[in-house]
C-alpha cells in the first residue's frame, strides 16, 4: 500500500473482496472485450462472415483477460478517449481481429452493457446478503420470541413486546427490501446494439438496410451477454432514470439498516441488548470500561453517506439533454461503485452484528418491573369494575397516585410505589398482595407477540429463505477493523 496517497475508505476497510473485485478495473475491462466478442459473433451468426471470420472471433476469446494496461492509459493519454484507448489495445492483441473490433457501435455500446451486467451481478450479492441478515435474525427471533422486554412509544415506556417480535419488524422491512431487489434484477436488461444515438442507423447500413436481422442483432447480442432481455429504446445511453431506482433500492436497503443500527445503540444504553464485543476489544482510549456499539455506529454513518446520494441520481438523470450528454460519466464513475460498496459494508455489518446479539434478560425484567406499576392499571380497572367499582372513579383515583408516584421517580429518584399507595388507599378495593398478584406474570402483558412472532416465521419469513436458499452464499462477516 503506498502511504502517501489518498486511500479509499470503503476499498481499504469496509467492504468485500468479491464486491471490490465487480467495480475493478479488471472486470470492467474484461468485460468491455466480452462486450466486443459478443458484437463480432453476433454480427457473423447474422450473415457478416464476409467481414468476419471465426479466426477473428477465435483470437479475441482467447486475449479477454491479457491486457496491458499501460499501453491503454498511454493511448487514452494521447487522444482523450478511454474506449477507443481499450480498442487500441485490444487490437493489438488481436491483430486478425483489428479492423472489426467495435464495428459499428458507439462507447456506451460497451459502457452501458458492461454497467448493466456489473450492476446484476452487484445485486446478486447484495441479495445474498439481505438474505444471510434476516436468516440471523430470524433465529434470533425464534430463540427470543417469548422474552417479554419493555416496548416504547416516542422512545417512552409504552406496553411490553418480547424481544424476538420487536426484532420481526427489521425482518418485515427487510423482506420489502429483498422484493425491491427481486424486481430491480427482474427488470434489468441490456442496453444492446443501438448505435450513436439509439437508432441502429450504422448497424442498419452494414445489413444493408435489413431491419429484422438489425432487431435480431440487439437481442442475440443481450442473450450473449447473460441478459433476458434488451430496452426497447435508447438515446445514446440507456436512461439514466433507471440509476435512480437503483440508488432508491440501495438506499433503502440503507435506511432499514439505519433504523436497527440506532435502535441497537438505544438498547446498549439501557443495557438491555448489545452488538457482539470481541474478548480484546477496546471501547474507548480513555474510558477502560466503555462497550461502545462501534459496529451500530459505523451502520449509521455508512447508511446516512448512502441516502444522502440519491439526489446525485435524480440530478444527473434530469440533466440529459436529448440524446446524452456527458455529464453523467465523471459521477457515475464515483456514485454507482459507492452505492454498491456503501451497501455492501452496511450488509457485511450487518450479518456480523446478528450472528451474535447479546440479551440481558435480568436487566430487561428490571426495567420492566420499575415501569410495570402504570402499565398494569389498564387491568387493575378492569378487574375493579369486576368487583363492582365505577371505572370513571376509579380511573380518577389511579391517575392521582400514579402523578404522584411518577414524580417522586423523577424528582427524588426513588423506586415506583404505585402499588402501595394504591393498596392504601381505601377507595381502591385490593391489597397490596393481590395488587403483585396482577404482575406476576409478565407474559400476559405482552398480548400475541410470541404468537404472532411464531406465525410470522413460518408464514413469511422460513417460506421466502427456502425459496432462497440457493442464493445465500456464503458471507465473509468478519471485520479488519
Amino acid at each position: 500500500m503506498d502511504y502517501s496517497v489518498y486511500q479509499e475508505p470503503l476499498v481499504g476497510r469496509y467492504t468485500s473482496k468479491e464486491m471490490q473485485y465487480l467495480f475493478s478495473d479488471q472486470m470492467k475491462f474484461t468485460t468491455w472485450r466480452r462486450c466486443w466478442v459478443a458484437l463480432a459473433e453476433a454480427q457473423y451468426e447474422l450473415g457478416l462472415d464476409h467481414l468476419i471470420s471465426k479466426e477473428m472471433i477465435d483470437q479475441m476469446k482467447q486475449n479477454i483477460e491479457n491486457i496491458d494496461y499501460e499501453v491503454a492509459r498511454q493511448k487514452e493519454k494521447d487522444i482523450r478517449h478511454d474506449v477507443m484507448a481499450h480498442v487500441y489495445e485490444f487490437g493489438t492483441k488481436c491483430p486478425l481481429a483489428e479492423g472489426i473490433i467495435h464495428l459499428g457501435a458507439t462507447s456506451q455500446y460497451v459502457v452501458c452493457n458492461t454497467d448493466l451486467f456489473i450492476q446484476k451481478q452487484a445485486l446478486g450479492l447484495i441479495k445474498s446478503g439481505l438474505l444471510n441478515v434476516i436468516n440471523n435474525l430470524a433465529h434470533f427471533c425464534d430463540k427470543y420470541k417469548s422474552l417479554p422486554t419493555l416496548g416504547y412509544t416516542h422512545y417512552q415506556p409504552a406496553q411490553p413486546t418480547t424481544v424476538g417480535k420487536r426484532n420481526t419488524l427489521y425482518i418485515q422491512d427487510l423482506l420489502l427490501d429483498l422484493g425491491y431487489i427481486d424486481t430491480l434484477l427482474s427488470s434489468i436488461a441490456a442496453r444492446g446494439a443501438k448505435g450513436t444515438v439509439g437508432t441502429q442507423a450504422t448497424f442498419l447500413e452494414l445489413f444493408q438496410g435489413d431491419h429484422q436481422r438489425v432487431r435480431q442483432l440487439d437481442q442475440t447480442v443481450a442473450e450473449k451477454l447473460g441478459f433476458n432481455q434488451v430496452i426497447p429504446v435508447t438515446g445514446q445511453t440507456y436512461s439514466r432514470k433507471l440509476d435512480i431506482k437503483l440508488a432508491e433500492t440501495l438506499a433503502g436497503i440503507g435506511a432499514t439498516s439505519h433504523k436497527f443500527a440506532v435502535d441497537l445503540r438505544l438498547l446498549s444504553n439501557l443495557k438491555v441488548q448489545e452488538e457482539p464485543f470481541a474478548k480484546s476489544q477496546t471501547g474507548s482510549s480513555a474510558m477502560a470500561y466503555k462497550r461502545n456499539p462501534m459496529r451500530s455506529e459505523r451502520m449509521t454513518g455508512l447508511a446516512r453517506k448512502l441516502s444522502g446520494m440519491v439526489s446525485n441520481f435524480y440530478a444527473t438523470y434530469s440533466n440529459q439533454w436529448f440524446e446524452r450528454t456527458l455529464d453523467d460519466s465523471a459521477i457515475r464513475r464515483m456514485d454507482i461503485p459507492q452505492a454498491f460498496l456503501l451497501t455492501d459494508a452496511i450488509l457485511k455489518l450487518f450479518v456480523n452484528i446478528t450472528s451474535d446479539m447479546v440479551v440481558y434478560p435480568r436487566q430487561i425484567e428490571k426495567h420492566i418491573r420499575s415501569e410495570l406499576p402504570f402499565m398494569a392499571t389498564e387491568k387493575l380497572l378492569m378487574e375493579a369494575v369486576e368487583k363492582g367499582e365505577s371505572r370513571q372513579t376509579m380511573h380518577e383515583v389511579v391517575k392521582e397516585h400514579a402523578i404522584a408516584a411518577g414524580k417522586m421517580v423523577k424528582d427524588q429518584g426513588q423506586e415506583n410505589d404505585l402499588f402501595e399507595r394504591l393498596a392504601q388507599d381505601s377507595r381502591i378495593p385490593f391489597n397490596i398482595e393481590e395488587l403483585n398478584e396482577m404482575t406476576r406474570d409478565l407474559a400476559q402483558f405482552t398480548g400475541r407477540a410470541e404468537q404472532q412472532t411464531t406465525e410470522f416465521l413460518n408464514e413469511f419469513v422460513y417460506p421466502s429463505l427456502e425459496a432462497n436458499k440457493a442464493q445465500m452464499g456464503k458471507i465473509d462477516s468478519s471485520l479488519d477493523v
